[in-house]
């Protein structure tokens, strides 16, 4: 299995934007219900046949659709031969005629679950779904630690029971899946932390959705699909310039390796040359460490000038610092870099913290882009942290149109937004860009993308696939950043799969590590 499937343009709805397409469907599109639930528990039963395609099959069969799909499914498998067992979690059994006529009974749960929990082989949560609210009742908790207590393979049908399918929370008991078998589309809520720890690998099915529009949904997924279909390409007889200049201004006096990194992920990201703009003091470490990046001495104003003049496109703020000094010499890159797109992260935005309007006003005069970490973004908007990470796809977008910049918000998963578009989500994380420096890494490789011509929301978009590419190419644990900018040049190479386990299967992820 690959690190990530997906097909190119793949929507990932909150509940009600799902439940919008799923009433589409039916009133619009004269899509039968009953034609998607079988084409849902059909594709259930397809992936636990292929991934558990021995033992006993047990499912909790709660009263709304996932139940129904759950239940479909357990015919399916019998009908395959498969031995299966039918727990009723809901206060109203599923339709008979489900069934088809086999014989299917549904078991009552008090005094069956757990047995049946604890001898089957591969256990189905169709308990709760897009629709529920809140913490699970007393009843579905008991389910859901009876299910979480048996050894057998959990299959969570659309997404685990006990999570929020929009934002990714999980405020009480939760089925723990070690597959997920989400219909028709990822929700978002699947990819964000909690949920995301209780998903195991997720596997989206199209079960016969029509196509959904950018305004019908929130955010899409970054697929390798999409960065593919997005990256720069260089023609056989391009040259430095096509590749794009780049400026990157970083580094107060000690803080020289966020100026190295950045400008090692802009060159391992394909920048056809990179200028350092930084203390006098780092020129020997820059030149020794990045001897393909040009220095310049950030306190020149004629080799600033000649450098703004130069560029593509400037990236400013990793390790700067946020003195009077870093300030005097942030104002010096706005004044000499005119109206090229600019890229800021880390120092440079935290002197915008609480000046908010200070930045909306800049990106006034050039294309801004901006890459804070939760912590920065929550200063720069003059809110809490926790506000920030509790939707973090709101958030971008909010801020997009606020402070007129494309916002790539970094966390686990980062987001990249831009006013008027849909927010763009990756798929591909690992704790592996938990390490000092990979921020740098990233600032460095958006800013190769802008420089190459790039517009904003893809530039990174396409920079944060790779750079997250490239970090789940080695261990989790124990690598540096540096380590993660030599796997750039074979993360972009890499074509990810190319085959899905079925055919119907639209988007397939591990489980996070």
């Amino acid at each position: 299995m690959s690190d990530l499937y997906g097909v190119e343009r793949l929507p990932l709805p909150r509940a009600q934007e799902m439940a919008d397409i799923d009433r589409r469907a039916r009133e619009e599109h004269g899509i039968p219900e009953r034609l998607l639930m079988e084409s849902a528990g059909r594709a259930i039963a397809m992936v636990v046949q292929a991934l558990y395609p021995e033992g006993t099959v047990a499912a909790a069969v709660g009263s709304g659709h996932n139940g129904a799909d759950a239940y479909i499914a357990l015919r399916a498998l019998k009908s395959w031969g498969r031995e299966v067992r039918a727990i009723q979690a809901g206060s109203q059994p599923p339709d008979r005629a489900l069934a088809h006529r086999w014989d299917l009974p549904v078991e009552p749960v008090e005094g069956s679950a757990e047995a049946v929990f604890c001898t089957a082989d591969v256990i189905l949560d169709g308990l709760l779904g897009t629709g529920t609210a809140g913490a699970p009742h007393e009843r579905a908790t008991q389910m859901i630690e009876a299910m979480n207590g048996s050894r057998a393979a959990r299959v969570a049908v659309d997404g685990p029971s006990g999570i929020d399918f929009s934002t990714g929370a999980v405020p009480g008991a939760c089925f723990r899946a070690d597959v997920t078998v989400t219909l028709g589309y990822p929700k978002v809520g699947l990819l964000f932390q909690p949920a995301r720890s209780r998903c195991g690998r997720i596997i989206a099915a199209e079960i016969g959705f029509q196509p959904v529009a950018d305004d019908e949904v929130s955010a899409f997924v970054l697929t390798p699909d999409w960065a593919r279909a997005f990256r720069p390409r260089r023609a056989p007889d391009a040259h430095k310039g096509d590749a794009g200049y780049l400026l990157i201004a970083a580094g107060r006096s000690g803080m020289s390796g966020a100026a190295v990194l950045a400008a090692r992920g802009a060159l391992a990201m394909g920048a056809g040359i990179v200028r350092i703009a930084s203390d006098s003091a780092n020129r020997r470490i820059c030149q020794t460490a990045v001897p393909e990046a040009i220095f310049v001495d950030i306190d020149d104003d004629g080799a600033m000038a000649e450098a703004g003049e130069w560029a593509h496109a400037v990236v400013v703020g990793p390790g700067f610092g946020r003195d009077k000094r870093a300030q005097l010499r942030l104002d010096r890159v706005f004044e000499t870099t005119g109206a090229l797109p600019t890229l800021i992260d880390a120092d440079g935005l935290n002197m915008f913290a609480g000046r908010s309007d200070a930045l909306a006003q800049l990106a006034k005069s050039r294309p801004v882009a901006i890459t804070p970490h939760p912590g920065e973004m929550a200063r720069l908007l003059g809110v809490n942290t926790e506000g920030i990470v509790r939707d973090p796809v709101a958030v971008a977008a909010s801020a997009a149109q606020q402070l007129r910049a494309a916002v790539l918000l970094k966390g686990a998963p980062s987001v990249v937004a831009l006013s008027h578009e849909p927010v763009l989500v990756s798929a591909a994380t690992s704790s592996a860009a938990a390490s000092g420096g990979s921020g740098d890494v990233l600032s460095g490789a958006c800013g190769a993308m802008l420089a190459a011509r790039m517009p904003r929301r893809e530039a990174l978009g396409v920079a944060l696939f790779y750079c997250a590419r490239a970090a789940m190419l080695g261990p989790p644990i124990g690598r540096s950043s540096l380590e993660v900018v030599s796997d750039l040049p074979a993360a972009l190479e890499t074509p990810g799969a190319e085959t899905p386990i079925l055919p119907f299967v639209v988007f397939d992820q591990p489980p996070p590590r």
